[in-house]
């Protein structure tokens, strides 16, 4: 099987089918991609997702249990540590009205039978989970299943994880086309001429999907959404939980975020976004007003019309699939426990996973309210 694409959808797509006896290459467009799987804010995180969407909701809630596995699989495998922790996660809201809001759609979450626990949380309630938290907090949610890891530790236990299995990983492959062979033969052509072959083709290269899905009958119509993201220098610890907007990671620096900006390939920053990021972090965590911030990054989320994943078999090429999807960190340990051997056809399709057809996009009754 040939896998187009080497970010962190990619790679727990390639690493799970490898570990379930799959022979696997990894082409991997290397530095100039737009790879969202550097720039992310590593948030391992079910709290508020598929609303409007129950599939998806279930969805995340059974990756978040699978990723304490995925996690020791791959220290393991590799040695590599990703710093998983899943202390339960907080949603801060400023207003009385944000936090109605916020209420009432986690219960809608819950009553389409998800199974996703959360609690409501006044400003003195969150405070005591909190207690750097500001005056200005009106309040927040809470859920005991999210988390967050290392996005970068990750991607790199992935790939090692990949070289353990003996898949194939070649850097500095730009795909231009997927062609149809023979029965069960596909070809995959760089953008300089150089050929590979595989009875399986999973597409997961991110903002290249939309072409290449074309190509063999799939839709999967994504675009970029930039998020800008900011880093302060080490600090004691004081956030044991990770928040919406801000986590303290393992080395004591707080990654702050984040923006959400539609400019088409433009990954890089500004200064009205840097000041919009910081002065938010400062009233929701004061402690922070003396940090010194130390670096800042823009990354292009790929996004699909209503933010969650798009799954997909060819009908017209059955071998070839699409897989891509906003929240590839979260869902590791589904791309790798699940779809990664579904693909490569060791097991059964998942129950429903009609439901993240890119077809349904061009279903013009249908609406396509953001679920991510």
């Amino acid at each position: 099987m040939i896998v187009v694409g080497g970010g962190v959808v990619g790679a727990a797509i390639a690493f799970g089918a490898a570990r379930a006896g799959m022979s696997i290459t990894l082409l991997d467009q290397g530095d100039i991609a737009h790879r969202a799987s550097r720039g992310n804010f590593g948030l391992v995180w079910v709290h508020s997702k598929g609303d409007g969407f129950p599939r998806y909701a279930r969805w995340c809630r059974d990756a978040v249990d699978l990723w304490p596995a995925l996690a020791n699989d791959l220290r393991e495998l590799t040695g590599v540590d990703v710093d998983l922790k899943q202390p339960g996660g907080f949603w801060i809201g400023f207003n009385d009205a944000e936090l109605q809001a916020r209420a009432s759609m986690l219960a809608r979450i819950k009553d389409a039978g998800t199974d996703v626990p959360y609690e409501m949380l006044s400003h003195a309630e969150l405070k005591n989970r909190l207690p750097a938290i500001g005056s200005k907090v009106a309040g927040g949610s809470y859920c005991p299943l999210d988390g967050h890891v290392n996005p970068l530790k990750l991607l790199h236990a992935l790939h090692a994880g990949l070289h353990a299995l003996h898949a194939r990983v070649i850097s500095n492959v730009d795909v231009a086309r997927i062609r149809h062979q023979d029965v069960g033969r596909f070809e995959v052509e760089s953008a300089c001429g150089r050929t590979w072959h595989a009875s399986r083709v999973v597409l997961a290269a991110g903002l290249g999907n939309c072409e290449l899905a074309r190509q063999v009958g799939l839709h999967a119509p994504v675009t970029p959404n930039r998020g800008q993201v900011l880093i302060t220098e080490r600090l004691k610890p004081f956030l044991s939980y990770p928040t919406n907007k801000a986590r303290q990671t393992s080395e004591g620096t707080v990654q702050l975020g984040f923006s959400v900006e539609d400019v088409g390939l433009d990954d890089g920053t500004t200064v009205l976004a840097t000041e919009a990021i910081a002065k938010r972090a400062v009233t929701t965590f004061p402690i922070l007003g003396d940090a010194r911030l130390v670096r800042a990054w823009g990354a292009l989320r790929v996004m699909t019309p209503d933010g969650t994943p798009i799954y997909q078999e060819s009908a017209m090429y059955p071998g070839v699939f699409v897989a891509t999807s906003h929240s590839g960190i979260s869902l590791a340990g589904m791309h790798a426990y699940v779809v990664g051997p579904w693909m490569a056809g060791r097991i059964t399709a998942p129950d429903d996973i009609n439901a993240f057809a890119g077809d349904r996009y061009l279903d013009s009754s249908r609406s396509h309210a953001n679920a991510h």
